[in-house]
């Protein structure tokens, strides 16, 4: 069974900044990509940004420059961090990963259980 497990987030006023954690545990064989997913009310999820077993990343363009995806490969925990933040920044954030496990030997994405970030103007 696997598990995405996140932390972080919170309240924070424009300009401020906030980390996002996202751990995953189980069964893991191996990770191909993990990513950061945001929902506001009444819109739908849509990308943040993403980093591949190769260390590539990609971002939507509204948060290039200002966030940032790492990944420690060793821990299957990936990071966001989030500098300049705006009101318009305020969601629900999702961790994602593309995971084979063992235990059965399946590959599929698993969702973390969602971080709310609120920033205030």
């Amino acid at each position: 069974q696997v598990q995405l497990v996140e932390s972080g987030g919170g309240l924070v006023q424009a300009g401020g900044s906030l980390r996002l954690s996202c751990a995953a545990s189980g069964s893991i064989f191996s990770i191909r990509a993990m990513g950061w997913y945001r929902q506001a009310p009444g819109a739908q999820r849509e990308l943040v940004a993403v980093i591949k077993s190769g260390s590539s990343t990609n971002y939507a363009d509204s948060v290039k420059g200002r966030f940032t995806i790492s990944r420690d490969s060793p821990k299957n925990t990936v990071y966001l961090q989030m500098n300049s933040l705006k009101p318009e920044d305020t969601a629900v954030y999702y961790c994602n990963a593309d995971i084979t496990s063992f235990t059965p030997i399946v590959y599929r994405a698993y969702w973390g259980q969602g971080s709310q970030v609120t920033v205030s103007s």
